[in-house]
């Protein structure tokens, strides 16, 4: 059962791609890009993305090439092709399984192994509907790598995965007020990527923030008219990425010389390339730097080494690019803000990934099109290379990595020629363990028995159901509090045994307790038995929901003692404290959560929801408003943000009327009477272009008979947007309904328009 799910994924690779016993059997060419040139011209009128591109590629294949092909957007349309400064033709049509387009150049002469050759591809991408990975509005545009917006002859779903090189971008057609960003080195509209990374680009309105210290050349780009405390929360960001590249040229060698910008974007998040990160414009609301948006930074800088300076190619990179820049990432958090947040962060890595573990595949053969991929390659992957750090010894780890950086500058390194360097270094042991972590799926449980007093020891028994030895550390708590620490060797699907010499009792025993190997199952590690995080949050979470808030307590309390520094279960045991009516007690807990120094943007909601609403009940509103405005700008969890704002109208309306903007009442007015009509051309006249289709068609396809909207609250946002929070009042087929509701309008010119509908949810 354990192989089927990735057995199955298999074979979909394997006929996607080809199989390599024919690549070897049959000599052929192979291209690699070299550098890419790309002049992308939006035009807002047309809603449609021109786009001139020059490939300079090599043949690294061991057969001459006699055609290039490219992928591309399914809705490109190639207009002309050259090669070599001569007109070729081409052919186009659509990959059945990858649904791109797929376009074939004839070339004119042959190109035999290690010879280059220049393919010139213009085309036209007409953009419907925007989504995160391509967009134009009046707002701005951007596109991303996986719009295949540009052609590119190997995509993120190959085995190879996708080309990276350097770059030189242009973007033309902009409104005088946009500037353009991408990453490299800037000259006007233009981009000069020394590094090896992907073109992509976004336009817009922002304000740069550059810090105290300009000459390390990192940045954050706001969205145009940020507060203050945007401000503030920018300039802790680019103090943070500028610490994490100082680090990382101590670690890994000089620096890449590029720049390093963090963009503040309302989709997309998360993105990040050659030095560029794409951040949620939340992240520059909050009150202190989060746990998330720390690690986004200090992967982005991690891999302008890894796959930046040093380009990684070849099969499985994946696990390389992001399993190993996310274990160097740790490595930063524990040195900026301790190892109690990074292995807090490494807890959430192994929650995520043993949410999968069972139906996992193996590391080296995943690709995006895996399902589990996203979660296991980043997560799975910086434990096996923290695995093999501790096999190795840190400092001979990271001296085999930097050698290899450093020799792979030229043609790059690949998982294989890593792994084959470390276990040069480390011997069989070493090998054993990478074989079976990177090459096979995860199999591995570690169990504990309750442990016993035999003559003058306690014993626990152990058990490995993996194919490899476990080498682990066993720890025993003593019922005076006392820890104890004890080594072993768990054979291959075998047992063994913990001894710890101590005439006191033992209270609790636990297996490998820092968690090195990934494991299909982390809840039998403790005797006796203890939930585990996911099985406390869980079955607290469900007490709490059904009203049983001393339940929830006693739980979240078994969960932390376990894991004390979960912020999920402090915030579950705040909330159930709350309910009690224990002021105090829920106060310490949310408290507590606030002032860990990463904490998540989930928690900090949730924290300032609970702040909040005991500073309501001992009649503090001014304070209680407070926490509901940094719960909602903290944008956690949307169960936490719909609270906040509901719990702040609650505190305005008891001091006055929430503020309302009278250009918002006149809109919503007006899109209340196009809604009434039923007339498409009257309702999409209202909403950006782009944005919110299917609710126009929706309401157009239902017209109702009474649509009134009630605003509650207006809130004016960074970007030139406004949130609007109301009650829609709807008749429609023969029923009414209330609708509780957040819309976003934003500018288009001098007039608003609606461009998000953040919540809407019957009452």
């Amino acid at each position: 059962m354990v192989m089927r799910g990735w057995v199955s994924s298999f074979v979909i690779i394997f006929l996607l791609f080809g199989t390599k016993a024919f690549a070897q059997e049959e000599a052929r060419a192979a291209w690699q890009i070299i550098r890419f040139e790309v002049a992308a011209s939006v035009s807002a009128a047309t809603r449609a993305l021109t786009v001139r591109t020059k490939l300079a590629a090599r043949n690294v294949g061991q057969g001459v090439g006699r055609t290039f092909t490219v992928r591309l957007n399914s809705a490109a349309q190639v207009k002309s092709a050259s090669v070599n400064g001569a007109s070729a033709t081409f052919r186009s049509r659509e990959e059945p399984r990858t649904k791109l387009q797929q376009t074939t150049v004839n070339l004119p002469s042959s190109v035999a192994p290690n010879q280059t050759v220049t393919l010139e591809i213009e085309h036209s991408l007409p953009v419907q509907r925007n989504t995160g990975l391509a967009a134009i509005s009046p707002e701005g545009a951007q596109f991303l790598p996986l719009a295949f917006w540009y052609p590119m002859p190997n995509t993120p779903y190959s085995a190879r995965g996708a080309d990276t090189a350097p770059f030189q971008l242009t973007i033309s057609g902009l409104n005088a007020n946009e500037k353009p960003v991408s990453s490299g080195r800037a000259n006007g509209n233009s981009f000069d990527q020394p590094l090896n990374a992907q073109p992509f680009f976004l336009t817009g309105r922002w304000e740069v923030i550059e810090g105290a210290d300009a000459s390390r050349n990192v940045s954050a780009w706001l969205l145009a008219g940020p507060t203050e405390e945007e401000r503030q929360a920018a300039e802790r960001l680019v103090k943070l990425a500028s610490s994490a590249r100082a680090f990382f040229q101590d670690l890994l060698g000089p620096a890449p010389d590029v720049p390093i910008r963090l963009i503040a974007v309302r989709r997309g998040a998360g993105f990040k390339d050659g030095g560029t990160l794409l951040l949620e414009a939340a992240a520059f609301r909050r009150s202190k730097i989060d746990s998330s948006t720390a690690l986004l930074i200090a992967e982005t800088v991690a891999e302008l080494w890894l796959g930046g300076a040093t380009p990684i190619r070849g099969e499985g990179s994946s696990v390389v690019r992001e399993g190993l820049a996310r274990y160097l990432a740790l490595l930063f958090i524990e040195k900026e803000f301790g190892k109690e947040a990074a292995d807090a962060e490494r807890d959430r890595q192994r929650s995520a990934y043993a949410a999968l573990a069972r139906r996992d595949g193996p590391l080296s053969q995943s690709s995006p099109l895996f399902e589990t991929h996203f979660v296991a390659v980043p997560n799975k992957g910086a434990m096996v290379w923290r695995l093999a750090e501790r096999t190795l010894g840190r400092d001979a780890f990271l001296s085999v990595l930097r050698a290899q950086l450093q020799a792979g500058r030229e043609n790059g390194i690949s998982l294989s020629s890593l792994r084959s360097a470390l276990v040069e270094r480390g011997g069989e042991r070493l090998k054993v363990l990478l074989d079976y972590e990177l090459d096979q799926p995860t199999t591995m449980d570690l169990l504990i028995g309750l442990p016993h007093q035999q003559g003058g020891e306690w014993v626990a028994a152990l058990r490995n159901t993996g194919p490899i030895d476990a080498s682990v550390t066993v720890q025993a708590t003593t019922e005076g509090g006392k820890n104890l620490l004890a080594e072993a060797v768990i054979p291959a699907r075998d047992f063994g045994e913990a001894r710890f010499r101590t005439a006191e009792r033992i209270a609790r025993v636990e297996v490998d307790p820092e968690k090195f190997y990934p494991q299909i199952d982390y809840s039998n590690d403790v005797a006796p038995h203890m939930p585990s995080v996911e099985e406390a949050l869980s079955e607290a979470t469900r007490l709490f929901t059904r009203q049983d808030y001393a339940g929830a307590e006693r739980i979240a309390r078994e969960g932390l003692s376990r894991s004390p520094h979960a912020q999920e279960l402090r915030v579950i045991l705040g909330r159930a404290l709350l309910a009690q009516k224990r002021l105090d007690d829920a106060e310490r807990e949310f408290r507590a959560v606030i002032d860990e120094k990463l904490p998540t943007p989930a928690t900090l909601s949730w924290a300032n929801v609970g702040l909040g609403e005991i500073a309501l009940q001992r009649g503090q509103t001014a304070e209680a408003i407070k926490r509901f405005d940094e719960a909602v700008r903290s944008e956690g969890l949307l169960a936490a943000v719909i609270a906040a704002r509901q719990a702040r109208l609650r505190a305005e309306s008891s001091q006055s009327s929430p503020p309302i903007d009278e250009s918002a009442r006149a809109f919503f007015a007006q899109l209340d009477q196009a809604i009434k009509s039923g007339r498409k051309a009257e309702i999409e006249a209202l909403i950006m272009p782009g944005e919110l289709s299917t609710f126009a068609s929706g309401i157009v396809g239902t017209q109702p008979e009474l649509w009134q909207t009630h605003l509650l609250r207006t809130e004016r946002q960074s970007g030139d947007r406004l949130v609007a929070e109301a009650t829609i009042n709807v008749r429609a087929l023969g029923q009414e309904k209330t609708i509780s509701a957040v819309l976003v309008l934003a500018r288009a010119g001098a007039d608003w328009k609606l461009v998000e509908i953040p919540i809407f949810e019957e009452r």
